[in-house]
């Protein structure tokens, strides 16, 4: 198919979903989202947003809307540390902002329905789109030459059928369209042995000198302190625990924990969690993420672990470049075989960048000594080697820019496609 389209349904109102939306409408796409819960969700969920996530932010409009809340930042130092808080070795982001080339698109972080109640206003005012909030898909495919459908149940009961040229799935880990397509069971990927339990808590990590994200190595006691708050200290800690625990028992076990593992070897009354969330982590990844006139992207397509924030920028990466090649067809620009190019590339970056770099990212928390990470811990020697190497430490952060991929160089009659830090990032490098 090449030419104008006439409609695109999306299932999820996440921020994949609600991304996807506005960059079409953007282009003046018709595009219909179904939402199954009756509102925007307001948990705060993920929060930090790597740097190919602040670009496709940024392409949109979306970035400079964030950075309007007073609690949207860009933070400094990511670091790893032993459990006593030795530093062992880190990143200064406020390296890509060296003289002679300045780098605005630096990690970001906003609580995630923040970001969605920006997007959610963004594709409000936009004439093309439309959410339904409250309206589950059923299960089933149906589709021909010309038209893919979807059937929705609203909160009343009532069962409607609706027709659009594609429909993409961005409704999550369990995603209806996935399951209907593929079987509710198939998902190839595992399930990591250890569970992690978030918390948003209050405690003031900066009074001991750590820094704005902070890893810490070890085996029984490894977490995540990573700054969520601009004006107060409100800290994301993402700890692992025990696998099987009861959500009681993983509270009752804490307090305990907090002391152990927190700088100053705090009481309850010295901190206060607003929020825990227990949770299993999983690396899976679908066969494919085009089936006819069914497309799948983010979190709905693929998963993994959150160390290092690729779940919710690659999901973000996938909507930029399935937009990009939704719009081309629509332009008249490249027909529909370049979404087989999308499905292709976006495995092939989750098979060789995202998956094994946020595996590898969990693995050191805990399957290392940490008296001996700096001497055979490749990754961590390599960030120590960089430490007051402005150049060397923006190169090696700028390579996450790898994971985006210019979709638009495969369009009918343009060179073969390559990636974007390649083309477009060149210059920063």
């Amino acid at each position: 198919m090449t030419g104008p389209l006439k409609k695109v349904i999306i299932v999820g109102a996440g921020p994949s979903g609600l991304l996807l939306a506005l960059r079409l409408a953007q282009q003046h796409i018709k595009v219909t989202i179904f939402e199954a819960t009756p509102a925007p969700s307001d948990q705060p969920r993920a929060t930090h947003y790597g740097i190919p996530a602040v670009w496709e932010l940024r392409r949109a409009g979306v970035l400079e809307e964030m950075r309007k809340d007073p609690e949207c930042f860009q933070f400094d130092v990511m670091c790893w540390r032993k459990l006593d808080g030795t530093y062992l070795s880190g990143m200064d982001t406020r390296d890509l902002n060296r003289p002679g080339k300045p780098y605005d698109d630096r990690i970001t972080v906003l609580t995630l329905n923040k970001v969605i109640k920006v997007l959610g206003e963004m594709v409000a005012k936009c004439e093309d789109a439309t959410v339904k909030y409250g309206y589950k898909v059923l299960a089933g495919v149906e589709q021909d030459e010309e038209k893919a459908w979807v059937t929705v149940q609203s909160q009343d009961g009532t069962v409607e059928k609706h027709w659009a040229d594609y429909i993409v799935g961005c409704d999550g880990a369990s995603s209806q369209i996935r399951r209907s397509l593929f079987g509710d069971m198939e998902f190839p990927g595992y399930t990591w042995d250890h569970q992690i339990v978030a918390t948003n808590t209050y405690y003031d990590f900066h009074k001991y000198g750590w820094e704005d994200s902070n890893f810490i190595v070890h085996p029984e006691h490894s977490f995540m302190a990573a700054r969520i708050g601009a004006t107060e200290p409100l800290w994301r800690v993402t700890y692992t625990e025990v696998n099987g625990l009861t959500n009681e028992e993983i509270l009752a076990r804490q307090a305990k924990k907090f002391e152990i593992m927190l700088p100053g070897h705090p009481k309850p009354g010295d901190y206060k969690v607003i929020l825990t969330s227990p949770y299993k982590i999983h690396q899976r990844c679908a066969t494919s993420f085009r089936v006819g006139r069914y497309l799948l992207a983010a979190d709905a397509a693929h998963l993994c672990n959150p160390f290092g924030g690729l779940g919710l920028t690659g999901g973000i990466v996938d909507v930029g470049g399935l937009a990009d090649c939704l719009i081309g067809i629509h332009q008249g620009k490249t027909s529909d075989k370049i979404l087989d190019e999308y499905s292709r590339v976006r495995i092939e970056k989750y098979k060789t960048i995202i998956d094994p770099i946020s595996s590898e990212n969990f693995r050191r928390l805990w399957d290392q000594d940490p008296e001996k990470a700096l001497e055979k811990d490749e990754f961590l020697k390599l960030l120590k080697n960089n430490e007051g190497n402005v150049e060397l430490s923006s190169q090696m952060q700028l390579g996450s820019l790898g994971i985006l991929h210019d979709f638009s160089a495969s369009f009918d009659g343009n060179k073969p496609a390559g990636s974007l830090s390649e083309k477009r990032f060149q210059s920063k490098l």
